[in-house]
């Protein structure tokens, strides 16, 4: 017998996606090979500071922007 996984719907930059029940920020980040260092994202319209990732857990229909940092001169 398999375990089966959990999944909800989070929109993201947009896109629907189905990510685990359990995923936090921080693992949403690894999924999507971002560097927590160079992204800022805001929550349901609201921006979660970057010392919470790890703990904050998505929930059922949160929107998510995530917007990347890119240097230049």
């Amino acid at each position: 017998m398999s375990a089966t996984i959990d999944l909800i719907p989070c929109t993201v930059n947009g896109e629907t996606l189905d990510i685990p029940a359990t995923l936090t920020l921080a693992g949403l980040l690894t999924q999507l090979d971002l560097d927590p260092r160079k992204i800022a994202i805001e929550r349901n319209r609201e921006i979660v500071p970057r010392s919470t990732y790890a703990t904050v857990t998505l929930c059922p229909g949160d929107a998510l922007e995530i917007v990347h940092f890119i240097g230049g001169g």
